[in-house]
């Protein structure tokens, strides 16, 4: 056997880009330059070109990709285009993102005062026993350890409790279940606290329930002043001034 047989066969792959990787500047059209010529087992072999020989598949991609591109870096009308088209889809998408991140935290924040508040309201009934306890004196020992922790559990939702004797009467925040009047007042006062209120922010979850004593003489309406027309005298006249024929008990001239 030769020593050319022996040979291993060359592999040649052929640049066809049209755009010099190095320079930049153009190529031209059907002009080849082989990339690399070695053999299939590395040993360094002649590089010159061969007639018939054809580039691989994965090249041949590679060349129809490039030849889509912008020549000398001038960007086309079509790849300005489909920049605008993408910027717009990204700015659409950022924004639907940062409506969905603000709906899910106003949702969640509404659930947790809901859940918040529920709890709250089924304490009310338990600190109202508590307040009643203090008022006769029996929070003491071990029950009034459990009743600040209650209290506590309130506070920590914050919630207040609101409606303290002397307060303005307001509609919106107490319930008058009693009505009486006094001179000590100059407007509807809530004199007597029957059940604490209680708030959370700005939110009533339940109103007051007091006795209101209202003024005992309210406060005259200012009357508007009347205009005082003159009087005038009519002359009043006698049966003396009257005539003769007109005088009482005058009868009819006699001729």
């Amino acid at each position: 056997m030769s020593q050319r047989d022996e040979q291993p066969p060359r592999v040649v792959i052929r640049d066809k880009r049209r755009i010099d990787p190095t320079s930049g500047a153009a190529r031209v059209p059907g002009e080849q330059q082989p990339i690399s010529a070695r053999p299939a087992q590395g040993h360094p072999r002649d590089t010159a070109p061969e007639q018939g020989e054809q580039m691989s598949e994965q090249f041949s991609d590679t060349t129809a990709d490039l030849a889509d591109q912008p020549v000398g870096g001038v960007v086309t009308d079509d790849a300005t285009r489909q920049l605008a088209e993408r910027t717009e889809d990204l700015q659409r998408v950022t924004a639907e993102y940062a409506n969905y991140r603000r709906r899910v935290e106003r949702d969640r924040v509404l659930v947790t005062d809901q859940a918040a508040e529920r709890f709250a309201g089924q304490l009310f009934p338990i600190v109202d026993d508590i307040e009643r306890a203090r008022d006769h004196g029996d929070l003491t020992g071990a029950f009034k350890v459990v009743a600040d922790r209650v209290l506590g559990l309130l506070e920590g939702l914050g919630v207040t409790s609101f409606g303290a004797p002397g307060d303005a009467f307001d509609p919106s925040l107490h319930e008058a279940v009693l009505h009486d009047t006094s001179p000590e007042v100059s407007v509807p006062t809530a004199t007597t606290v029957l059940r604490p209120g209680f708030r959370r922010g700005d939110r009533v979850l339940r109103t007051a329930m007091v006795g209101v004593t209202d003024p005992e003489s309210p406060a005259p309406v200012a009357a508007e002043p009347l205009t005082a027309e003159p009087l005038t005298a009519e002359p009043v006249t006698d049966g003396a001034d009257a005539p003769a024929d007109e005088q009482p008990g005058a009868g009819p001239a006699v001729g």
